[in-house]
């Protein structure tokens, strides 16, 4: 089969590559992938900045998500059958979906949402998977909550405003003056032009921030919420609590004690829940995630699809960041 790789770490270019299709055990089906989507994690694995807690061979086929069909499974398969049309994301430690098959466990994947296309559907589980857990598993947010959503218009963002809207919350986000229309007909409450304003000069008393920016933009969020209030983070620095799920060791706790001194210090000032997480893989999620989308709640929001030969230009799209919504790569017809 065909996939796309790089031979090592670093902002090397992906190339297509001749490997075997891949085994299955018992717990796998083997899917012929149709499309598979562009997420910042993919950047960096690539530049090896999880290799501290994710250990890669080479050469290393990149992506995280993908969609496509039921071609084989495995003996104790029971959820799925041949022709299943599904989509899914695997588990941290087996990646690889810009590829023309890929095998993966049964309970990492759902039966895809029947209103959508395979470019449609692949757009949704990392984003949708990481939104759902970091409003209900580290914020804990319940209807009537206030929520900022940073980067609006992003991948991530666009999705997130819905499920705001879908869980009753109200939702603040920062876009620039081009994607305001875009995020108000997602259902934002609250529109803030990052180039004119700071959102940290006109929000208070929220119960979450979704960050999605770090820096001092994640240093401002915890002036602007309520104490009790929690701040779940894509880019700021780990925590103990990542150590411990990660299984590190010593000296890499002792990295990320370091690291994480200043976040440590603003969430005991402000009294507020700070955590860095990485999303988890959940056929259960994507099945509640489908069933929103099936009902018209959520829908896919895709700037640019790009052919399997050119992964790299999506890659390369992508990493300029100023794409609307999600950038999906269309692997076979």
């Amino acid at each position: 089969m065909k996939a796309m790789a790089v031979k090592k770490y670093g902002k090397n270019p992906v190339e297509m590559i001749d490997v075997p299709v891949p085994e299955i055990n018992a717990e796998e089906v083997l899917i012929r992938v149709k499309a598979a989507s562009i997420n910042p994690v993919d950047f960096k694995i690539r530049d090896g900045k999880l290799k501290q807690v994710m250990k890669h061979q080479f050469p290393l086929i990149l992506g995280n998500d993908l969609a496509g069909v039921v071609e084989k499974v495995g003996k104790d398969v029971t959820q799925f059958k041949v022709g299943d049309k599904v989509y899914g994301r695997p588990d941290k430690t087996k990646i690889g979906t810009f590829a023309q098959y890929f095998a993966i466990d049964q309970h990492d994947i759902a039966l895809m949402p029947s209103n959508l296309d395979f470019v449609q559907a692949a757009s949704i589980p990392l984003v949708g998977l990481t939104t759902y857990q970091a409003f209900h598993e580290v914020m804990h947010l319940k209807e009537g909550d206030k929520v900022l959503v940073q980067a609006g218009s992003g991948g991530v963002g666009t999705f997130a405003i819905q499920l705001g809207r879908v869980m009753g919350l109200h939702v603040a986000t920062t876009v620039s003056e081009k994607s305001e229309r875009l995020v108000h007909e997602l259902g934002a409450d609250e529109i803030i032009n990052y180039k004119q304003t700071n959102f940290w000069d006109v929000l208070s008393d929220y119960d979450g921030v979704f960050d999605l920016m770090g820096g001092e933009n994640l240093k401002q969020s915890f002036t602007i919420l309520k104490r009790g209030g929690a701040i779940a983070s894509l880019v700021g620095p780990p925590t103990e609590k990542f150590a411990d799920e990660w299984h590190l060791g010593l000296t890499k706790r002792a990295g990320i004690w370091f690291l994480s001194r200043d976040v440590r210090k603003w969430a005991k000032q402000y009294g507020v829940h700070y955590e860095f997480f990485l999303m988890h893989p959940s056929g259960k999620q994507l099945r509640t995630i489908k069933n929103l989308i099936e009902e018209n709640e959520i829908r896919p929001v895709i700037d640019r699809v790009f052919p399997f030969h050119e992964t790299q230009k999506a890659l390369d799209y992508s990493e300029q960041g100023h794409a609307k919504g999600k950038i999906v790569v269309k692997i076979e017809d």
